[in-house]
């Protein structure tokens, strides 16, 4: 067989998503523009051997969303080799002029990110693999690809997560129960839930584990169990049958699927009244309910899987701790600020109750003020300027003040202010602050 005849016959489908109905397979695009169609199902057939089916759709659909494009905006244009910059300028605007899969107004800047970033590595491949149709360098630059907002992920805060909990604990189906406990406790995925083998629960030395099957990065894992979940998935093994499936759910029978799942816990989330609830928010709580109380970054990401700290690093954004601390320093000196200043009249300190108002006013007047007014400085926090009179070139003293002054300069040695204790030591050795004979 020729290998126009392998590369014509592959015919990889993808879901509708905004194309129009004549190209919701490469028929149509066959028909006007072979070659684009040739280039396009030799493509998806390498990538099929290497990606996974949802990247294949992905790429499928793009590919054939930009040879509508061309059929509409530039019918000359007959193969990839003849895309040059402005054709990617104008399919650009047409992208994102385009209605989105979820609102009617224009596509999201998720959307046209992926829908450029999947076309730029069509053409990056293509060029590398010295195709003929292939451009002679990449039309699609990185600052083509719009720049996606970063949210945190969507978490149930603490009581949030014990509502639905105590919710699912009391439903009268096995099922649900059980689901709703594995995902919270757990962080898994859904799709992995769904594909749990019959044998999934170990036993080991240290306890019972639970295997993980391959997921989204093609690793599998062990993660321990807690003891509760190991109580209801030894109730659910004894009373269900996997019904020949060898998975460890089931439901009548059936394999679960992703979307019954979701509809699952819609339901006990609707039951417990707190709205719409998909279950990746499930492994989101885990993870952050982890990270608060303090476990390793690099354990929570071995449990949820992930094959980078990078990936799991989004959960420290929620609650880092260094930032927390670093805040709590900080703002003890900022309410310093903010609190009630020694002012004569005033009672800020418990000691001042023991003395009379006169000579509580006497002893603040004395201490705060100052030629044409008071310092308001709360008394915690040091003074920029308190040697700024002593380094003046009018500046006496005398034996009188040598005491002080001794103080002052044992004060600045223990908070290691260097500058400071050398100014009280030059006054110190002044012959009017020392003692005569």
């Amino acid at each position: 067989m020729s290998a126009l005849a392998i590369e014509t016959s592959v015919q990889p489908t993808a879901p509708a998503g905004g194309l129009s109905k004549l190209d919701r397979t490469w028929a149509p695009t066959a028909q006007r523009q072979p070659q684009l169609a040739v280039t396009a199902r030799r493509y998806l057939a390498q990538i099929d051997v290497s990606l996974s089916p949802a990247s294949v759709k992905v790429a499928d659909q793009t590919l054939r969303m930009f040879c509508l494009f061309l059929a509409e905006q530039h019918p000359l244009v007959s193969g990839f080799a003849q895309v040059d910059r402005t054709v990617v300028e104008d399919f650009k605007r047409w992208l994102v002029a385009r209605p989105g899969a979820k609102t009617a107004s224009r596509a999201s800047s998720n959307t046209v990110r992926q829908r450029l970033g999947t076309l730029r590595t069509f053409f990056d491949r293509i060029i590398e693999w010295d195709w003929t149709d292939a451009p002679a360098r990449t039309p699609i630059f990185s600052v083509d690809l719009p720049i996606v907002d970063d949210p945190l992920p969507k978490f149930l805060d603490d009581a949030q997560a014990a509502a639905l909990l105590r919710t699912a604990s009391a439903d009268s189906d096995p099922l649900r129960r059980l689901l709703i406990h594995l995902l919270l406790r757990t962080g898994m995925r859904a799709g992995e839930l769904c594909r749990l083998e019959a044998g999934a629960v170990v036993s080991m030395r240290d306890g019972h584990w639970l295997k993980i099957p391959l997921g989204k990065l093609h690793n599998d894992r062990y993660i321990p169990l807690h003891p509760h979940l190991v109580e209801l998935l030894s109730t659910w093994s004894r009373r269900h049958d996997d019904h020949g499936t060898g998975r460890l759910l089931t439901r009548q029978g059936r394999r679960l699927s992703v979307s019954m799942v979701a509809r699952i816990v819609a339901r006990v989330a609707d039951d417990a009244g707190l709205g719409h609830v998909h279950p990746h928010q499930l492994r989101h709580t885990f993870a952050t309910q982890a990270v608060n109380r303090g476990m390793r970054i690099e354990a929570i990401g071995a449990m949820l899987g992930h094959r980078t700290l990078r990936m799991t690093l989004i959960y420290a954004r929620i609650a880092n701790h260094t930032v927390a601390d670093e805040y709590r320093t900080a703002s003890d000196s900022v309410d310093a600020l903010y609190a009630e200043p020694d002012l004569p009249g005033t009672k800020s300190r418990a000691s001042d109750l023991a003395e009379s108002e006169p000579m509580r006013q006497l002893r603040l007047e004395h201490r705060r003020m100052l030629g044409n007014g008071w310092c308001t400085r709360p008394a915690k926090l040091d003074c920029a300027f308190e040697t700024i009179c002593e380094g003046c070139g009018f500046f006496q003293t005398t034996i009188a003040f040598r005491p002080t002054l001794q103080a002052q300069h044992d004060d600045a040695v223990t908070k290691g202010q260097d500058s400071r204790a050398e100014l009280f030591s030059k006054l110190l050795d002044n012959p009017a602050s020392r003692a005569t004979g």
